[in-house]
Parts: structure tokens; sequence; C-alpha cells
């Protein structure tokens, strides 16, 4: 199998074009910021490309007399590759050394003492240009490579020039220049390269941490729910095992079924606790063991967010009656969630606090005021919203938080106190 697999990949290798080949498109990208300069950059290239075809037409024919109808189409050419660079950079670079090439043979056979040959100053131009948008968008090695091809090109036609009249050989400035240009062009690819996979690590971290906080408040609510459903499992056990002494001459029939519940309560409350319990050994703060709070709990959780300097205020509608005790564990951790982000986020704001007891539906509302005075730096990122929502949803029940008009903030929710059939 693991040759297979190495005959494979260096089949695919084989039949992969070399690197220098690879004509596909690579688009210039656009600027980031600002947006309404966004192609700012393809607007000066062309433009450049306009000038550079104007100017390199005009040397060809008037200065190193080339005839019109090879002169004027050579200097278009050398300035088209530039343009076409912005699209398929590694086509435009070898489109523009035979251009280079054919330039260099025009000037060549008439070539006036003391100019500048093979490489003319637009040639120059339109390859440093074209070398640069190379190395904006392909490998640090791949630019290398062109780079190399194109200075040894300069040096070759050197050779073939020696028979010419003498001629300034522009061979050494084009290849300083064009080594600058790579240069630059690399750094800058490698800078955005360097951007981009440090906002992509910075999402991925984001999006890491709101997971691991929500699996967190999972690990929490399950292990709140631990205590909730072991307490009615042992209850049940418990009933069980007293239900037969509650009956005058109890049945065999019934001693065995209400034996068999009693079982089954205590099986499951066994693999309950060898399920959920290992998630309380995670959690090291406070003790393990105390009873969760409700919302007769409140009116404590009210005088603690008094003493941090919040103004709050209380109001139930509705008559209150017996509620479950997730319900009751949900509704008082939404309400100390919710007053916890005010005490962070709404300095010196005044907080109200509304609970409304209804037949089929308990409603919890935390509104506050805009803050007082600004609100110091917070490390946090809005994951306790996940929780509430997190809370809302597992009772079958939502929640939904946001600004209110006067600059404040709002939390509302509505949990069921039973659940929905399509929950059961």
């Amino acid at each position: 199998m693991a040759d297979e697999e190495n005959l494979n990949r260096w089949e695919r290798a084989a039949l992969r074009p070399p690197e220098l080949w690879n004509f596909e498109a690579m688009p210039l990208p656009p600027m980031a910021r600002p947006r309404w300069l966004r192609r700012l950059p393809h607007v000066l290239i062309g433009y450049g490309a306009l000038t550079l075809a104007i100017l390199g037409s005009d040397e060809l024919v008037n200065q190193f007399r080339v005839h019109g109808q090879y002169g004027i189409p050579l200097g278009v050419a050398t300035a088209a590759v530039v343009g076409y660079a912005m699209r398929r950079p590694l086509a435009a670079w070898w489109m523009s050394l035979g251009i280079a090439a054919l330039t260099a043979f025009a000037v060549g056979g008439q070539l006036p003492s003391g100019q500048p040959w093979p490489w003319t100053v637009p040639g120059v131009i339109a390859n440093a240009a074209v070398l640069f948008l190379l190395a904006l968008r392909v490998r640090t090695r791949i630019a290398v490579k062109a780079l190399v091809v194109t200075v040894g090109v300069g040096f070759v036609f050197d050779l073939f020039g020696l028979a010419m009249p003498p001629y300034n050989s522009s061979s050494a400035t084009a290849a300083l220049v064009y080594a600058v240009v790579v240069l630059v062009g690399t750094s800058l690819h490698g800078r955005r390269e360097a951007r981009d996979r440090l906002a992509e690590q910075e999402s991925l971290t984001a999006e890491e941490r709101s997971r691991r906080t929500l699996l967190e408040e999972r690990n929490r609510i399950a292990r709140e729910l631990h205590d909730v459903v072991a307490h009615h499992m042992s209850v049940i056990s418990i009933q069980a095992q007293v239900a037969p002494h509650l009956v005058r001459n109890p049945s065999d029939e019934l001693k065995e079924n209400l034996e068999g519940i009693r079982e089954n309560a205590l099986e499951a409350l066994t693999e309950l606790r060898r399920v959920l319990g290992v998630l309380r050994s995670e959690n090291p703060e406070g003790a393990p063991h105390a009873p969760q709070p409700t919302l007769d709990r409140l009116d404590s959780l009210v005088e603690n967010v008094r003493s941090a300097g919040l103004s709050i205020t209380t109001d139930t509608s509705g008559e209150p009656h017996p509620l479950s005790p997730g319900v009751e564990l949900s509704a008082y951790r939404i309400i100390q969630e919710a007053l916890s982000n005010a005490i962070r986020h709404a300095p010196g704001a005044e907080v109200r606090v509304e609970i409304a007891y209804k037949p089929s539906v308990l409603g919890v509302r935390v509104i506050n005021t805009a803050p007082a005075k600004p609100a110091p730096p917070s490390p946090g990122a809005g994951h306790g919203l996940l929780g509430m929502r997190e809370r809302a949803a597992m009772l079958g029940g939502g929640l939904a938080a946001g600004r209110t008009p006067d600059g404040g903030y709002e939390v509302t929710a509505h949990l069921p106190l039973q659940a929905s059939k399509d929950d059961a």
C-alpha cells in the first residue's frame, strides 16, 4: 500500500508542469483599504503601460532607427505585457523575454555607436515591472529562478554582441534593477502572506475560544443537571422501596414491579454518576456538593450587585408557583450572568430585573440603562451570551439580547415549564 502511494505521488509529480511553465491565472488582488482605492494599483499600472508604449515606440523609431512597421509594434508589445502580467504573471514574463529578444535583434542590426544594448530603457522598465508583479504572487523560489533566467538572457546577448559596433552594455545595470524589484516584490509577498496567516490564526483562535467557552458552559450545565437528576432518581428509588409498606397486604406482583422500579432507578443513578459525576472532578473551585441556587436566592444576588455600585430593582408579575429544578437553576444563572455583564460593561447604570410567572412559561427580563461612565476594557468577548442561550435552548425556550434605543442593554428569556412533545 505504501509503495502504491509513493508511485502515485511520483506519477502526479511527473505530470505536474514545471513551476516556470505554470500559465494559470493569478489576478493581482485589489487593495484591502481604503475601499474606494481598491483598484488604484490596476489603474496606475494601466496608465504606466500606456505611457511606456508611447515612449518605447518613439525610442525605437527615432533613436534606434527601427522601421516604423517593426518599432511601433515592438514598443506597444513591450508595454502590453505589463498589463497582461496583472492577470497571468508567468505567461507575461515569458512573453516579455521573447519581446526583449526580438527588440535586441531588431536594434542590433543598426545600433548607433554608444547606445545601450541589449536592454533598452523602456525594455528594462517593462521587464522590471513584470518581474515585480511576478514576485508579488509566486513563491520566492520561482521569482528567483525567473530573475536568474532574465539576467542570463542579457549576458548571453552580450556574448553575441562582440562583433557589433561599440555599444554600452546594459546587462549589469538591468541585472541590478531586476534584483532590487524582485527583492521588494518577494518582501511584500511574504508580508502579505504573513498578514493573511495572522488574520486566519486570529479567526481560528476566536472560534476556538468560543467553542471552548461553550463546552465549558455545557460541562457546567451537565454538572448541575447531574445534581437535579440524581436527586429525582434517588427519590424514585426511595418511593419504590417504601410503597409496599403503604399498602395493606400488597400482592407479590406489586412487590415485584416496585422492586424492579427501584432496581432500575438505582442502576440508572449509578450510570448517571459514573458518566456525569466525572465532570464534577473538573471543577476545583468551591464546594462540589453545595446545593444548586434557585430563585429563592435572588434577593441575596441582588444585594451583592447593589454592593458593586449598581442601582437595581426587581419586579415579579403573575402568581408564583413551584418550578422544576432545571427551570429554577437556568433562570437564576441567566439573571446572574446578565447582572455580571451589567457590572462589567455598564458602570453606574440602573438595572431592572423582571420575572413573569405564566401558566406554561417563565419569563425573565434584565434591562439596564446606558452606563454613567465609560466602562474599563474587558477581556471577555461576549461568550456569556452563549451560556445563557444554551440554558434556554436546553429547556426548549429562547433568549434574545441586544442594545436598547437609549444606549442600554436588554436580555429577555422565556423558559417553558414543561418540555414540548418534540423535545420529549
